[in-house]
């Protein structure tokens, strides 16, 4: 199966205006997300203690200390999750990639249990070093992951959609069996911070980690900006990508690692937000088009537009008590995920 197969007809706006669109959407979103909570402000103090008129008020203190590093986070790690997304559909030439279908996720997950179970000691000694160490090791677990799914999907120098999925569903198995070890070995402490961290949340957001998580979404976002017009010549097939000068090796080892960099970063601060990485790429896609040059912002858009409002529910629907924001994700992606096959399913026939 190729992109082509299961494209959606693009509608709404001009492609270009997408973006601000999605932008404007997004903002609105934010200070949604930053009046909203157990206790609720007028948008108009969120907008003044923003812009510096509230300092010193308990609003000022509820926005920037615990309010805005959480909605910051959700927006980056979202965004991290709609290219990357974007990037594997695009480079495997399968709408059904993502992240977290195909076992990245797991592997991330992994290497971060490894870490907090088996690195206690070196994490303690605190300082940059220790704090880079789980986004570092999460890095990759991603990294590995994704070039084993990506090596086992491929059959006669093409991606292979069957293969695709049942070497995610072996990855994920094997993540989850390792992760299975490492909580037998951990102390009760640990199996409950990291059985709580595998559902997804951004309570631990920090200004570290968003620094930390900005510069690397960041960068794989500038850098798979400029594999944009390489990635629309893969959807014609690697042989006529070849031909139009494409170094497809390079243009694939390059995009494993900004993947890995995207998915890593983001999973090791903020535990498995699934599906996002999926539908992202498709709500986009339907916006902006195929193009990638446009295709890229508009799921990184995307992608922190629904993780944001996902918090939001997660945080307001059973206050004072909060949801483990993948269970939200989940609940409405695997619906989605569905479709998308029933949708191949019926073209197929």
């Amino acid at each position: 199966m190729n992109l082509r197969s299961v494209e959606l007809p693009r509608i709404g706006p001009p492609a270009g205006m997408t973006l601000w669109l999605l932008a404007a959407a997004l903002i609105c979103a934010v200070v949604h997300a930053l009046a909203s909570g157990a206790v609720d402000l007028p948008a108009a103090t969120v907008v003044s203690a923003l812009l510096g008129q509230q300092v010193g008020s308990d609003a000022d203190l509820v926005i920037w200390t615990l309010r805005l590093p959480r909605v910051l986070l959700g927006v980056i790690a979202g965004a991290g999750m709609g290219i990357a997304g974007a990037a594997m559909q695009g480079l495997m030439r399968n709408p059904l990639a993502d992240p977290g279908l195909v076992g990245v996720s797991s592997g991330a997950a992994l290497a971060a249990a490894a870490v907090v179970i088996l690195g206690e000691r070196a994490m303690s000694t605190g300082g940059w070093a220790a704090s880079a160490l789980l986004p570092l090791t999460a890095f990759a677990g991603a990294a590995l992951t994704t070039a084993l799914v990506y090596a086992a999907s491929r059959r006669n120098g093409r991606s292979s959609v069957t293969l695709m999925l049942l070497s995610g569903i072996a990855i994920n198995a094997l993540a989850m069996s390792g992760i299975g070890l490492l909580l037998f070995m951990g102390s009760d402490a640990q199996v409950r911070q990291f059985t709580f961290w595998t559902l997804g949340s951004l309570a631990g957001a920090t200004w570290p980690g968003v620094i930390a998580a900005a510069a690397a979404v960041g960068v794989a976002l500038a850098l798979l900006l400029r594999k944009a017009g390489p990635l629309d010549a893969l959807a014609l097939g690697e042989a006529q990508a070849a031909h139009l000068g494409v170094a497809v090796g390079t243009l694939n080892r390059a995009c494993v690692v900004l993947i890995a960099l995207s998915v890593g970063a983001t999973t090791a601060l903020t535990g498995t937000i699934g599906f996002i990485g999926l539908i992202a790429p498709h709500l986009a896609r339907r916006l902006a088009g195929p193009s990638h040059h446009l295709l890229l912002p508009a799921s990184a858009l995307a992608g922190a537009l629904l993780v944001v409002l996902a918090d939001s529910a997660a945080r307001t629907w059973v206050s004072p008590a909060e949801l483990p924001i993948g269970v939200l994700t989940a609940l409405f992606g695997a619906p989605f995920f569905m479709l998308l096959l029933r949708r191949r399913a019926a073209q197929e026939h």
